[in-house]
């Protein structure tokens, strides 16, 4: 365990380069950005390239830098990991790489996500954030990008013509520079009394969360994978979420898709889930078998041959000596 500045232009500019002349390891593994300086091969994790796709969900700063240091560790990294087949393919568009550099390794989802006793975490949750009544969950920082606004107006849309519908809808995540205006924007609706921020929760409690919620959706304009999706589903959780980049390939047939963009699409399919018994149960179902295709251990395996591959132990070892991996049926 190496001890490295906080500061990214430190950490960057001056502690990695450092270690990594003194200890001289096969390779360094970075996420987005790999130091200025380095005499070793860089494997570079990147999630998603939006900063290109939708610099509008950035400040100019951030975009900028993304866009000038991105470029140049993707272009000059041996291997670049990212999530999903999405993503791989804009990574392909975007930069004059070869396609054989770029590996699509799928994130995973905790074996602690699975269903439970519904009555037991809906009793946790009120006794815990004092949460009582039924209530749709959508979990993800509060930022532009994750469309809680539309979720909050096709909600509204939804009580306003069910008048009877008990639920209340709550957004689980971690505030950001929009949470303010996000909070000002539901109290002015007419749903106002119906909506919680619990911010940022434990894995434990979100397990619950999940456990006690009846449906969860994904409204975002733009994920390179949306692990929510997956995490909802290993709970046993009938999932809605957006038509768009990676969540699609993600849900696979599993869950309700709609156009984020599209206030009245949501609400239909708010609708459908919270009012179709029998298309949430099969959703339900094929939630629960679509997540049991992803887990970490395959991802760590992925990544392992990635590092084999990028330091030449493949071919050191033999084939025969690679770590086998399991198919992608699972």
């Amino acid at each position: 365990l190496i001890r490295v500045s906080k500061n990214p232009y430190i950490r960057l500019g001056m502690d990695l380069p450092r270690w990594i002349g003194r200890h001289k390891p096969a390779l360094l593994h970075v996420q987005y950005t790999a130091p200025l300086f380095t005499k070793v091969p860089i494997v570079a994790s990147v999630h998603d390239v939006s900063f290109l796709d939708c610099p509008e969900f950035f400040t100019r700063f951030r975009a900028t830098q993304l866009r000038l240091t991105v470029q140049r560790t993707v272009e000059s990294a041996a291997k670049v990991i990212t999530v999903s087949e999405f993503s791989r393919r804009a990574i392909l568009r975007h930069y004059n790489i070869a396609a054989h550099k770029v590996i699509s390794v799928p994130n995973g989802v905790a074996a602690s996500f699975q269903p439970m006793e519904k009555a037991r975490a809906a009793r946790h949750i009120a006794a815990r954030f004092g949460i009582t009544k039924p209530f749709i969950l959508m979990v993800g920082d509060l930022q532009p990008r994750k469309n809680h606004r539309g979720l909050l107006q096709a909600f509204s849309q939804v009580v306003q013509k069910h008048k009877s519908l008990p639920h209340q809808i709550v957004f689980v995540g971690k505030n950001t520079w929009y949470a303010p205006e996000l909070r000002r924007e539901v109290a002015r609706s007419s749903v106002g009394d119906r909506v919680h921020f619990p911010g940022f929760v434990s894995d434990d409690d979100l397990l619950l969360f999940y456990g006690a919620s009846d449906v969860t959706v994904y409204p975002s304009f733009y994920e390179g994978f949306g692990l929510p999706i997956l995490e909802a589903m290993a709970c046993g959780r009938a999932v809605a979420c957006s038509n768009t980049t990676a969540m699609p390939e993600v849900a696979n047939g599993a869950a309700l898709l709609f156009d984020p963009a599209s206030r009245r699409d949501i609400a239909s399919s708010l609708e459908q889930l919270l009012f179709d018994e029998n298309l949430r149960q099969r959703l339900e179902r094929r939630g629960l078998q679509r997540s049991k295709l992803f887990s970490w251990e395959r991802s760590a395996h992925l990544t392992l041959n990635a590092y084999y591959d990028v330091a030449g132990l493949a071919r050191r070892l033999g084939d025969e000596d690679r770590i086998l991996l399991p198919s992608a049926a699972g």
